[in-house]
Parts: structure tokens; C-alpha cells; sequence
């Protein structure tokens, strides 16, 4: 039987001080390092310092960014003193990635505790930092669970930087100092990370992704600034809740403000779930003792089958180049301070798996300096982390589009569509020559247009959801099924005549447009990417007197319930926007109901027959006498 020790009496026989800690790693032992911000930086510096008395240490630690002290010594050392396997699932195309290339592991976050568990990568120490020991001898790793609470439980030796800012964060995040067997009490500021900067490209992204997460969603968002403008951009939602890896300033923020409430995440309801966090000092006393927010180590929040479990999940994760096919290269940049693509395929496919679940992939069109696109025709040179068949959601500065389910003709449309329009023309050509595009396919003027997402209006009809928005090259199927889909008495209103064929290259002007001298709108119900056409409105213009003529088709369910004005309302307004003078309209004289969207507007309509035909006129500059506009109403 095992005599029973007071854990305060055996901790106080455990301290040392960080030099003494160090000097118990033996050469050729394999060593972790706690992750992220929760690093325990005295014990590092010590480790840099001691660094030349060591052979063949191997350092083992999710990839990081920051140029610490170790990352130096291993530079200088070569691979004599020791070298640093770090997790990480990008490209490690960027220069200080690139330099340590060979030692790189890829992995999923999810399956690291289990490489330590399993002893197939046996830890024989494991440096981390706690937070201080409480009545009952239990510490927490506070801001890093992550992989680490594995690799404590894992080594053979664990030495620990005990430091009182260290929060004491709720969940499965603790062990006991009995479980320790060195403490290095050692109080410094953690490491923290300033807000990433603003950017209005990324302000853009945000305003098209704010649309797909819905009240009472659950989301996981990963580091930089395009993530961070997203939050921003979710603070009129109600109800959300966060399952994620990284707990930020800006995710504080959002509970604060009672934007995030967790009440109806569908699994673990009350918590915000995570594994670590990065941000601020105010962040990590946010954290300390919050009963709010549960972290646990990587297996369980980066368990694609424990996302799944979550009432509409969204992931959203940056990409940092997407081909035409949906092929997904994702590294770390450096406003994004560490990486997270380790573990974002985990969030994609339990997202995708989730009921009402999206995976939403987000990047800029272009790189930094607008020199190159990050919409490229095929991955080169690079590691593709996320492979076609899992992309959903791509959303850029230049609008969104859903991948899934299509084909790659479909997809190579798609992806031209948002990407900078300077590098649409050569995205096009190069998708021709790889066989994406079929070859009767014509380069348009409208391959340089940008999607108008302020004409976007959702609206409900008999209790569904209905969006008006401009339409997209990908929308060229869908209008054509509506016309094939509508009643012989519609399609002669629409065409002037009996009807049954309509041909792709009719409909494509319909879905290439410029948006400015033709403009199409859309009515459109359904999941996004997938949704039915019900209703088409466009307006084509004549340049030599600045006059658009209009055309209208509404799906038979859909008439006499207010779709037909509203998409007359966003087409004024646009047309307006644009400078065009007025709109005009060739129907059959008994065509009633193009009279009546006519009269919607607010403005004198003209109507003179010609030949068989009315023509409408009515031009913006001519307002209804008010006594007429009071009639109308």
C-alpha cells in the first residue's frame, strides 16, 4: 500500500528554479513546449540559454510564429543541439516556415493527444505553464489545453512554470500537483497578441458571411483579420454560441454584449467551448474562473463527430489560395500570429456533417500588395490542406459561392466570379486550356463586374424565406430551369410568343451581366448554392437615349403576392444608381400585370400601341402628380 504524501508538503520538495528545471532534460530526449500563448517563457529562455550543452533534443510543439529564444538557438545549432518538430498542415512556403521545412509534421489537431497517448510519439518532458495550485492541489493549463493537457499527461517528466496570471479556466483543463514533478514558480505577463489591423477588404468579406450565420447559430472562427472583422460584422445577431479553437478579445466582446449566449448550441448548452486562447491580458482575467466557458484538450473540440452535434454549425476559416477546382492551400501569415490550419479540416467536416451545418472558406481575391491572385487555376508548389471534395462555402471581397455538389466547369465559373476582377481575364483563358471550360464558352465584358451585395433583400412570402439579389455566372442553370419550369400563358407575356426551348447561350447574358448597363435580379428560395429561381427580373440598356428595357418572369406560385413590385423597387433603385434615365417595357396590350408593376413606381407611365405591341415608358426625372401617387397607393 502506498503511503499517503500531503500534496502542499511534496509540491514545496518539487520547486526549483528554471536553470535546476532544465538541467534534468537528458541529450536525445524528446521535449514539448506548451502551445500558443500559454508557452512558458521562463522555462524556454532557459532551455535557449542551455541550449549548447544539449545533443539531439528534439523540441515538439505546434507551430508558432513569434521569433522566441529556442527558435533561434535551434537555428544556430543545426540539428547538432536540437531541432523543433512542429504540427502543422500548411504549405510552409513562408520564409521562417520554409527554413525548418523537414520538420514538419502534418497532422490534424484532433489526432496529436492520441499520438501522445499511444506512446507512438513518446514525450519524456513536458514543459508547460499553470496557473497556481488551489485548496485541493489542482492546477489548470488555462489558456493552453489544446494538445498539451495530452503531452502532460503523456511525459515521463513534467516541469512546470507555475504563474499566478495564469488563469484558472473551467472544463477539462486541469491536472494535479501531484502530477507535477518539478515547479518553477516563476510570475510574468503572459504572452499576448494585439488586435490584427483593420482592413476594408476584409470589412467586405465580413458583410457577405454575416449573411449565412444565422440567430441561435454555433461558430467556430479561426485567427487574423478577416476572422476578427467577421465578429464584428455578427454583432446584431442574437443567440450565438462558440465551439472553437482559439478564444479571442473579439469573441469576449460579443458575450459582453450578450450577442453570444450559448443557449442553443444543442450540445454542451451554456458553454462556450474551447481549447485555447489568444488575446489580451483583459481576455485571460475574463477567463479566470468564468463558469461561462469550458476548455478541453484538442481530441474533443477538434472531434469532427462532437461538432457535428451542434444546431447549425458554422466554421469559417481562412484560406490562403483556392484553383479553380476548390483545391485549398491555408498558411500562416504573420497577422495572424500562430497558426490554426492544423485543424481546420477537423471544423470543416463536422460543420459540413452538422444538421443546417455550413463550412465556410474565406480569402482575399488578391495578395497584399494586388500583385497576384490568390484564386489561382491549379494548386502548384503548394500543399493542398483541404481537398476539392470538402470545400462549401468560398466567400471573397467580391461575393460568395457554394462549391458543393457542383461540377468543375461549374466550380471554375464560380471561382472566376469572385475573384479580383484584374485577374478574371487570365483565370479564364487558363481554365479554357485546362479543360474546365467548355470551349464554346465566350469571354464577356461582364467578366470585370463586381456584385452589387447592397441590392441584396431577403423577404418572406407565405412564411418562406425569399432573397432578391443580383444574379452571378452561377446562377446560368437556374434561370434556365425557371423558364422551363414556367406556365405557356407566362412564357408568352415574356417572350411575345409560344416557347419551349431555351438554350444555355440564351440565358448566359442573363447571368453574365455588368450590373451597371445590364442587370439581372433574381428571386431565389432554397439552401444558398442550391436554391429554385422564381422570379427574374432584368433591365438591358440603350445607350443612344440612356433607357433600360425591362423584362419580368414570376414562377406561377409566386404571382399576385408582392415579388414582381419589390423586384421593380430594387431594379429602380439600381437603374437610378447608375444613372439611367428612365425604364421602358414592350408587352401585349392585354398584359395587365406589367401595367400594374409599372404604376408601383413613383412616376408618370406613358403607354403608346406600336403595331401589335404597348410600349410603357417612364422616366425618372417625371414624378406622378401627387393626387395620381395617392391613387396608386
Amino acid at each position: 500500500m502506498t503511503k499517503t504524501v500531503n500534496w502542499a508538503d511534496n509540491y514545496q520538495e518539487k520547486k526549483r528554479s528554471p536553470k535546476e528545471a532544465i538541467a534534468l532534460i537528458r541529450p536525445g530526449q524528446r521535449v514539448f513546449i506548451g502551445s500558443s500563448c500559454g508557452e512558458p517563457q521562463a522555462l524556454m529562455r532557459a532551455l535557449a540559454d542551455q541550449s549548447e550543452d544539449f545533443t539531439g533534443l528534439e523540441i515538439v510543439r505546434l507551430m508558432a510564429l513569434e521569433s522566441a529564444p529556442l527558435t533561434l538557438a535551434a537555428n544556430k545549432s543545426g540539428e547538432k543541439n536540437l531541432t523543433i518538430r512542429s504540427f502543422y498542415a500548411g504549405s510552409g512556403r513562408t520564409r521562417g516556415i520554409a527554413r525548418n521545412l523537414r520538420y514538419i509534421t502534418p497532422m490534424n489537431l484532433s489526432a496529436v493527444p492520441r499520438l501522445f497517448k499511444t506512446k507512438r510519439m513518446p514525450i519524456n518532458v513536458a514543459l508547460i505553464q499553470v496557473s497556481e495550485p488551489d485548496d485541493f492541489g489542482w492546477v489548470s493549463l488555462g489558456i493552453s489545453v489544446d494538445i498539451t493537457l495530452a503531452a502532460a499527461r503523456s511525459a515521463d517528466l513534467v516541469i512546470a512554470q507555475v504563474n499566478p496570471r495564469m488563469p484558472r479556466v473551467m472544463g477539462r483543463s486541469f491536472i494535479h500537483a501531484n502530477d507535477i514533478d518539478v515547479a518553477v514558480e516563476v510570475e510574468e505577463p503572459l504572452l499576448t497578441v494585439g488586435a490584427p489591423p483593420e482592413s476594408e477588404s476584409a470589412n467586405l468579406i465580413a458583410d457577405h458571411i454575416k449573411g449565412f450565420v444565422e440567430d441561435g447559430a454555433t461558430i467556430q472562427i479561426s485567427l487574423g483579420t478577416t476572422p476578427q472583422a467577421v465578429l464584428r460584422a455578427l454583432a446584431d445577431k442574437n443567440d450565438l454560441g462558440i465551439h472553437t479553437q482559439y478564444v479571442t478579445d473579439d469573441i469576449m466582446h460579443l458575450v459582453s454584449r450578450g450577442v453570444i449566449t450559448n443557449r442553443f448550441k444543442g450540445y454542451n448548452d451554456g458553454k462556450l467551448v474551447a481549447s485555447s486562447a489568444i488575446g489580451s491580458e483583459e481576455l485571460y482575467e475574463y477567463l479566470d474562473d468564468n463558469p461561462g466557458i469550458d476548455f478541453y484538450p484538442s481530441d474533443y473540440v477538434n472531434d469532427p463527430s462532437v461538432i457535428a452535434r451542434h444546431h447549425r454549425m458554422v466554421s469559417i476559416n481562412v484560406a490562403m489560395e483556392i484553383d479553380l477546382t476548390g483545391q485549398v492551400a491555408a498558411d500562416a501569415m504573420p497577422i495572424n500570429h500562430f497558426t490554426g490550419v492544423s485543424g481546420m479540416l477537423d471544423f470543416i467536416r463536422g460543420a459540413a456533417q452538422a444538421e443546417n451545418g455550413k463550412s465556410i472558406l474565406m480569402l482575399t481575391a488578391a495578395s497584399r500588395d494586388g500583385k497576384k491572385s490568390r484564386i489561382v487555376p491549379m494548386l502548384t508548389n503548394t500543399a493542398a490542406v483541404i481537398p476539392r471534395s470538402d470545400v462549401h462555402y468560398v466567400v471573397t471581397e467580391f461575393g460568395a459561392v457554394n462549391l458543393f455538389g457542383k461540377s468543375l466547369q461549374e466550380r471554375a465559373l464560380a471561382m472566376i466570379s469572385i475573384a479580383h476582377p484584374a485577374f478574371r481575364d487570365r483565370l479564364f483563358y487558363d481554365a479554357k486550356k485546362l479543360g474546365l471550360l467548355g470551349t464554346d464558352r465566350r469571354l464577356k465584358e461582364s467578366i470585370h463586374s463586381v456584385y452589387p451585395i447592397r441590392l441584396e433583400k431577403r423577404i418572406e412570402i407565405d412564411g418562406e424565406s425569399v432573397m432578391i439579389r443580383p444574379a452571378k455566372p452561377v446562377d446560368e442553370r437556374r434561370i434556365q430551369e425557371h423558364f422551363y419550369n414556367l406556365e405557356a400563358q407566362d412564357v408568352v407575356s415574356r417572350f411575345f410568343h409560344e416557347k419551349s426551348t431555351f438554350a444555355r447561350d440564351e440565358v448566359e447574358g442573363l447571368s453574365q451581366i455588368d450590373y451597371i448597363k445590364n442587370l439581372t435580379l433574381v428571386a431565389v428560395v432554397g439552401e444558398f448554392g442550391f436554391g429554385r429561381v422564381v422570379g427574374v427580373a432584368e433591365y438591358l440598356l440603350d445607350e443612344s437615349t440612356n433607357m433600360a428595357e425591362v423584362a419580368f418572369s414570376i414562377s406561377r406560385g409566386y404571382q399576385q403576392k408582392g415579388l414582381g413590385r419589390l423586384l421593380m423597387e430594387q431594379m429602380s433603385r439600381a437603374a437610378l444608381e447608375n444613372g439611367i434615365a428612365g425604364f421602358l417595357a414592350y408587352i401585349a396590350p392585354d398584359n395587365q400585370g406589367m401595367h400594374n408593376l409599372f404604376n408601383t413606381l413613383p412616376y408618370r407611365v406613358d403607354s403608346e400601341p406600336e403595331e401589335d405591341v404597348l410600349l410603357l415608358r417612364c422616366r425618372f426625372d417625371d414624378p406622378k402628380p401627387e393626387t395620381e401617387s395617392k391613387e396608386s397607393q
